[in-house]
């Protein structure tokens, strides 16, 4: 079986990076969010807010010292280094693209902390007081539906099993 280039998961993760990286300059450049305290309402249930991330996930592994924070890019390069070897070698479309969302993400957040030393989150999701999501950017949502994407094929999509070969068939060739 020959194996071809991920090249849709290669164009998602370029497109989300670039998405990613865009709307972050577009927030912190002409909106002007860009201090901790800013924020602007789009809408009654989503504001642009301007957060420095130094963990990942929830505030987990928060990198308060430069050691930390370069070893928080080491272990998200590697990370990213996973997902493209695994993307790589995938052979189903839909789990190259899931793949792709993952490393666009993860790239996008390791340009904000190579750069700034911290991730820019603005996206602030909620409902009155109530917050389903920590404040989070495009980089991490994809992930997020990359990794659900994954997990869904994983759990609920059974691939078709080989054709077994027919039995009269086989008798006449034997025959």
């Amino acid at each position: 079986m020959t194996r071809t280039v991920p090249a849709l998961g290669l164009g998602a993760a370029a497109a989300v990076f670039a998405i990613d990286q865009v709307t972050k300059w577009i927030v912190t450049g002409p909106l002007g969010i860009n201090f901790l305290g800013a924020s602007r309402e789009i809408v009654s249930f989503f504001d642009l807010r301007f957060v420095q991330n130094i963990g990942v996930s929830l505030g987990l592994l928060r990198a308060e010292s430069d050691g930390a924070r370069w070893a928080l890019v080491a272990m998200t390069a590697l990370i990213a280094a996973a997902v493209t070897w695994w993307m790589w070698r995938e052979e189903k479309v839909g789990d190259r693209i899931a793949l792709g969302l993952v490393l666009g993400g993860a790239l996008g957040n390791i340009v904000d902390r190579v750069r700034f030393g911290y991730v820019v989150d603005f996206a602030d999701l909620h409902f009155g007081e109530w917050r389903p999501f920590l404040v989070f950017n495009i980089a991490d949502a994809a992930i997020t539906i990359g990794v659900l994407i994954l997990l869904v094929r994983a759990l609920l999509i059974r691939d078709k099993p080989a054709a077994k070969p027919d039995k009269m068939a086989s008798e006449n060739v034997n025959a």
